[in-house]
């Protein structure tokens, strides 16, 4: 009902509709059942702005006592309790409504609170974002042209993927989710916390153009959250500083380049060169050696690169590590490597081979800006062969990405 324009003003003409609310309600009275739904009418109404209120809760707390099969009343106090910080009081008051009546604004609720509640091991926190996803699955299935629930269901897709080895089927279908509630609910488009979760998602896929209209769309939405500009900026000086790294190679002189590179030899492929490397179907393959400038797009089945670190690129989220490959001919390419323990990483000068390797051609256009550049992407530093020697598992690691879980 509003032009991005009046964005800033949003929490405002919240603030100004609630006390007019209030002021409407009046006094409370009437018998116990009545007094119970104004209780709850009033706690909702304090329970509207983003901030814990402790009237709110006082209110909503003297409702569900007053009537105890008063869902909304559950609801409404889960939420107070959210706010407030206890994620295992707004557990308990979700999954108490929901007791009383099956309801999907409860399986919303759920779905998101599973996911922040604190767990005993790494097992049980997988098994709460599990539990979700399956959540947010029946607050859908209760009611599929609402779009809030589909985009809690891909929220916690999202978790899930992070959670959970990166499966790109899941961030698939976290997309569809997002996508979905966009087209039931016309108003999910000014969610700005479903473009930034979307862009956080995109970024990860390398998706570049995606995340950053994403980023740029959130900020827009919500001028006050500094969050989703300072992700937009982020990428934007990653991808900048990145691709003057890989046309410059790394700054490298000249004398130093052709000595790194001309010292390169088949040796230094290790179990890539020798017939010893195991696929993906699980049997051992000989691997042709083929220059960077050889490999198609597309995942390059039965060759292998080898190459230099000419640069490392760093950033404050550590995902993924970032350097730049040169081999004896043609130009450097940008490598990304996930899913690694943050200790780990190469030096310029080392020696890199990786078996067939994803090759992707970037171009990224986003507010006058643009980036080309040829990118090779590794889910696991498992798979990376440095200075001859396959990397041991202590270099693998989970995935740690933020992301904004609560939709409200």
């Amino acid at each position: 009902s509003h032009g991005v324009e009046d964005a800033g003003r949003k929490q405002q003409d919240i603030l100004e509709e609630m006390e007019k609310t209030l002021q409407q309600m009046g006094e409370i009275d009437g018998c116990s059942q009545g007094r119970a739904q104004a209780l709850m009418l009033k706690g909702k109404a304090l329970n509207v702005i983003p901030d814990y209120n402790p009237k709110a809760e006082e209110l909503l707390a003297k409702a569900v006592k007053l009537d105890p099969e008063l869902v909304e009343a559950w609801n409404q106090l889960g939420e107070a309790y959210w706010k407030k910080g206890d994620i295992t009081a707004a557990h308990t008051c979700f999954s108490g409504a929901l007791g009383h009546r099956k309801n999907k604004v409860s399986l919303q609720n759920l779905s998101m609170v599973l996911r922040q509640l604190r767990a005993e091991s790494t097992e049980q926190h997988a098994q709460n974002v599990m539990d979700s996803v399956r959540q947010a699955k029946l607050a859908v299935q209760m009611d599929v042209r609402d779009g809030r629930s589909w985009y809690i269901l891909g929220n916690a897709y999202l978790s899930l993927f992070f959670n959970t080895g990166q499966n790109p089927s899941i961030s698939q279908q976290a997309l569809s989710a997002y996508g979905q509630a966009e087209k039931v609910d016309p108003t999910a488009s000014c969610n700005p916390d479903l473009h930034l979760n979307r862009a956080t998602l995109h970024k990860y896929e390398e998706n570049y153009t995606e995340a950053l209209e994403g980023f740029s769309r959130a900020a827009a939405l919500d001028p006050a959250w500094p969050e989703p500009r300072l992700r937009q900026q982020q990428l934007l000086d990653f991808l900048e500083r990145l691709t003057s790294l890989l046309e410059n190679k790394g700054k490298v002189k000249v004398k130093k380049l052709q000595s790194m590179l001309g010292s390169l030899r088949p040796s230094q492929l290790g179990p890539c060169g020798d017939g010893q490397y195991q696929g993906s179907s699980g049997q051992k393959v000989a691997l042709e050696h083929r220059l960077l400038s050889a490999l198609q797009p597309g995942v390059n089945t039965g060759a292998v690169v080898l190459g230099r670190v000419v640069f490392s690129l760093t950033t404050d989220e550590k995902v993924p590590f970032t350097f730049g490959l040169a081999d004896s001919k043609g130009p450097c390419f940008a490598v990304t490597v996930y899913n690694m323990v943050q200790s780990w990483g190469v030096l310029i000068g080392d020696s890199v081979a990786i078996p067939e390797p994803h090759l992707r051609h970037h171009h990224v256009q986003h507010q006058g800006k643009s980036f080309s550049f040829p990118g090779i992407r590794v889910e696991t530093p498992l798979l990376l062969v440095v200075n001859g020697k396959m990397q041991g598992p202590g270099t693998q690691a989970a995935a740690t990405v933020a992301y904004r879980a609560q939709s409200e």
